[in-house]
Parts: C-alpha cells; sequence; structure tokens
C-alpha cells in the first residue's frame, strides 16, 4: 500500500491505548504518513502514551465514541482515510466478567458502526485511486477459538469457540466484519493475535501487574496452578505485522500473529521475577519468585492459545524480531524507568491492582 512512496493518511481507532499507541508511534517515527486517533480515552486510554510523538504535526486526535455514528461520519468526511485500523475494543477479560454490557457496546456495536461509516464513505464520492486502496483493517484476537488441548496451534481457519464475554465480543464483531465483506464488498483485513506485551500496557494485564505488585512488594497472584499456556508477542513486533497486513495483504483474508513464545503463566511470572532480581534487586538480597502466591482460578479460564502464523511467514515474509526474553527485558526496564506514567494511570483509573473477575454464577 505504500510502495508507490505516496503519503497516505490512517485512522486508527483506540489510538491512545496499549496496541493502538504503539502502531500510532511507530508510523508517527518511521513514515511519513498521516495518523488521524479516535479515541474516547477510558480508564486503558490515555495521550500520555502518544506523548512521544505529540508535536508532530501529522498526528490528530480527536476524543470520540466509536459507537457516535455521527461523529464518526464527521470524521471520515474532514480526514478522508486511506485506511483505518480499528483497535478500539475493551479488551480484559476479566473485566467482561465483571460487567460484560460495555464489551457489547463497543466491540459489537460500535464495528458495526464503524463497519457502516466506511461503507457509506466508499459509496459517498471519493475518487476511484483512494477507493481502490482503500482498507478496513479489523484487529482482533486468539481467544475467539476458544480453548486447545496439550498441543497444537490456532491458524486462519480455526472454528470460533468462545468462551468469556469479551471472547465472544470479539468474535461477534469478527463474522461482522468478514459480513461486510461477502455481502457489500467492504474491504476488510482481518488479524487475530496472540497476547500482546511491551510498554505503555495498562497495569490490569498480566505482565505489569506482576511488575508492578513485584516493585511494590506485594503478592504476585498466579490463577489455579499457573499451567495456563499462552502465547506472547511483543507489541511492537505485532504492530510492524499490522503494517504490514495493511501494505501486502489481500482484502477478505485472515491472517494470524504470534510470537512463537508459548509459556505456561507461572513461566511468565518466574521470568519477569528473575529479570527483577537482576534489574532492581530487593533490599534483603531475596528473590521476588518469594512473593508468587497461588490463588483461585477464574471462571472459565481457556487452558492453552497457541498461533500458527505460517500464512504471514510465507505469503507477506513477516516475522518478529524480539524474543520472548529479549523483549520481556526492554518491558521490564521501560516500566522501571517510567513509574510516573504507571502512577497516574492508576490515579486517573482507580484501579489499584485489586483482583477482577471473581463472578460466577
Amino acid at each position: 500500500m505504500t510502495a508507490s512512496g505516496d503519503v497516505y493518511t490512517y485512522l486508527v481507532t483506540g489510538g491512545a491505548g496499549f496496541i493502538g499507541s504503539a502502531l500510532v508511534r511507530q508510523l508517527i517515527a518511521e513514515t511519513e504518513h498521516d495518523v488521524v486517533v479516535v479515541d474516547k480515552l477510558t480508564y486503558a486510554g490515555t495521550r500520555d502514551s502518544l506523548a512521544p510523538v505529540e508535536g508532530s504535526p501529522r498526528l490528530h486526535f480527536e476524543k470520540l465514541d466509536i459507537c457516535d455514528g455521527p461523529a464518526m461520519v464527521s470524521v471520515f468526511e474532514r480526514y478522508r482515510p486511506d485506511a483505518m485500523v480499528h483497535l478500539a475494543a475493551e479488551s480484559h477479560v476479566d473485566r467482561s466478567i465483571d460487567e460484560p454490557s460495555a464489551f457489547i457496546t463497543t466491540n459489537i456495536e460500535g464495528t458495526y458502526r464503524l463497519l457502516e461509516t466506511a461503507r457509506a464513505y466508499l459509496q459517498g464520492g471519493v475518487g476511484c485511486s483512494k477507493r481502490s486502496r482503500f482498507r478496513f483493517h479489523h484487529v482482533s484476537t486468539d481467544e475467539v477459538f476458544g480453548s486447545l488441548g496439550p498441543i497444537g496451534a490456532f491458524d486462519e481457519i480455526s472454528p470460533y469457540r468462545p468462551y468469556s464475554p469479551y471472547a465472544a465480543s470479539k468474535a461477534a464483531s469478527d463474522h461482522l466484519v468478514r459480513a461486510w465483506h461477502k455481502t457489500f464488498d467492504l474491504p476488510v483485513l482481518v488479524t487475530n493475535c496472540s497476547n500482546n506485551y511491551g510498554p505503555y500496557q495498562f497495569p490490569e494485564k498480566l505482565i505489569p501487574l506482576m511488575i508492578l505488585s513485584a516493585l511494590a512488594e506485594k503478592p504476585l497472584p498466579v490463577y489455579g496452578d499457573g499451567g495456563n499456556v499462552r502465547d506472547w508477542l511483543f507489541v511492537e513486533d505485532h504492530c510492524r505485522a499490522i503494517r504490514t497486513v495493511l501494505g501486502k495483504g489481500k482484502p477478505g483474508r485472515v491472517y494470524t500473529i504470534g510470537g512463537n513464545a508459548e509459556k505456561t503463566n507461572l513461566e511468565v511470572v518466574e521470568t519477569i521475577c528473575d529479570i527483577l532480581d537482576d534489574e532492581r534487586p530487593r533490599t534483603d538480597g531475596r528473590s521476588y519468585r518469594e512473593r508468587i502466591a497461588f490463588v483461585k482460578d477464574r471462571p472459565g479460564h481457556d487452558r492453552h492459545y497457541a498461533i500458527d502464523d505460517a500464512t504471514i511467514r510465507r505469503e507477506l515474509e513477516w516475522r518478529p524480531r524480539e524474543s520472548f526474553e529479549s523483549g520481556l527485558r526492554k518491558t521490564v526496564r521501560w516500566y522501571l524507568a517510567n513509574a510516573d506514567w504507571c502512577r497516574r494511570r492508576q490515579e486517573a483509573s482507580g484501579y489499584k491492582g485489586e483482583r477482577l473477575g471473581r463472578i460466577a454464577i
């Protein structure tokens, strides 16, 4: 999509969130393209995450809810994007257990509103060249596929079996995007990624929560026996994959994106402890591993996720640059160096590291 050297306008929904802000920072730092960020700045979205690029004249920010149809129509009319990356979503499984309604509204209704806005935009008189290159890139998750057995991996044709309210809402949005492609010929791309980690992630997620809890000398709660397996993808690698799919992906296609780093939750927490032992030793000389505490598992906790990313590697020539160990050390170092960002996010949200998602019938 950028081979000609043309300068395009990218619309990024959820661009002040974790993955969205990483993508925006990359686009501003590494390309000449304009970027329009749409974000309603919920607890997990903050302009603090865009601070490194806030001074760029190519960055435009709109504080909006994607469910606000007329507002989104206005954004499309004013900025006339060449592509959009849809990252706006409620994304924390535990929160979806406590309060599913926000996930239904944002992830399903919001995606529907964006699809209709994009469809009307393409039908409303944009030039042929812009219509031919426009892409609606929907970023989704491997959680829509449910849980694997002890072996195997999800790929582009894996059946959908969502087991949490979050996963079900993302599955529904995936189906909407595919339907708008088949029914209305909307030029969509869908990617399903594994667990992301890296700088600027809100502290409710496993890796930042463990880092901050360890530094505060709090217990490090591990669900169940700690044997749940996830594939981990460094957020910068994921953003490079998104850009690759935008540039080379064929409309209507689905691509699964992984980091080739399957780890049990216990292995993740133990590795964080080992890095902290090296980077920020405890004053008493003891290991952070001593703070690990096993707690009751959460409802509907999928046992095993893994991604087969052979298609994007083979067809689009993408592969992750970071190993789990190198990406995690970079992540720990970022949190050690950015305590003020973490404090501001916790104060603004009211989240103090407490456990979420305890509700069960």
